[in-house]
This record gives C-alpha cells, structure tokens and sequence, in this order.
C-alpha cells in the first residue's frame, strides 16, 4: 500500500509540475518589460554647479503587448548607492541645447516622452536628457545611470549602466 501511494504522489507531482510548465510557457510574453543598454552618454557643463546629462540608450520591448510610455526618468546614483533624481529636459529644449552647445556632438535619436508607444517584439535608439543640480566632477564620480520608465499600466522597466570613461564623453 505505502509503495502504490508513493507511485501515484509521484505520478500526481509530475502532473502537477507539468501544468505549472505550460501555464508560465503559454503566459512568457505577458510581462511588458523594457530590456536595454546604454549606448553613450555625454555631459554638458551649464555652470559650476549643474550639468546636463544626455544618455544614448537602444531597447526593445520583448513581451506580447505594447508598452505606452507614462514617463521617463534619469537617475544617478552615487558611491554610497543614493539616487539623484535629475530635473528632465524635454524635446524642445533638448533640440535647443544641442545648437547651443556643439561640443555635445550631434543629437543622434529622439527623446523619449510620454505617449510614446513600443510595439511588441519592437525596438529603439533613443535619448533622454536631464539637468543635475551638482558639479560636472561629481557626475562623473557616481558610480551607474538608472533610466527608469513607466508603462500607463503601471509596469516599471529600468536600464542601468556602469559609469564609465569609455561611457561618459
């Protein structure tokens, strides 16, 4: 008797762990993500306490839905791991700081604002740009750059990269 319940738990388990299986392979793409890298990242100087961050960042949205940007924001964070919050710049004034200051290079991609719609399995190169109210010296002391964005759902994706030299330009 105890050698027939222990086959038919077994069998019973097996069952089980096999429904589990095809509820999470039939539901892999429900969950509206971001996933992504940052390309380059550039800053400008505006006086001797604030500068403009400008992240490069391609990405792609794997799931089965669209993601519908809610909004888009830059963070820094330091050696002690806080977050710095910057004020963000929008496309207009991020068209006019790149005539204003060419030393920023060409502005390669669009900024990423709200309504902006991510179709599913689609991707894209895009930039987003934000004022820290701190010295150009310690932005580039800060250890990672979080740009976080809000699906109009809820869903929160964020995409991080180590500062680096060969990063920030």
């Amino acid at each position: 008797m105890n050698r027939d319940f222990l086959r038919y738990a077994a069998i019973g388990l097996l069952i089980a762990a096999a429904l589990v299986g095809g509820v999470l392979y039939w539901n892999r793409g429900a969950h509206v993500v971001l996933q992504g890298s940052v390309q380059k990242v550039r800053t400008q100087e505006m006086d001797e306490r604030s500068v403009v961050v400008v992240a490069d960042f391609r990405f792609v949205n794997p799931s089965d839905y669209p993601l519908i940007v809610r909004d888009a924001r830059l963070f820094l964070e330091d050696a002690q791991g806080k977050r710095i919050e910057g004020m963000m710049v929008g496309e207009v004034d991020a068209e006019r700081l790149f005539r204003y200051y060419p030393l920023l290079g060409p502005k390669y991609n669009r900024s990423l604002i709200a309504r902006d719609r991510v179709e599913p399995r689609e991707g894209m190169d895009r930039m987003i740009a934000a004022r820290f109210e701190m010295p150009e010296a310690a932005v580039k002391s800060c250890r990672r750059l979080i740009i976080r964005v809000e699906d109009v759902d809820g869903a929160v994706s964020e995409i991080t990269a180590e500062l680096s030299p060969e990063l920030l330009s």
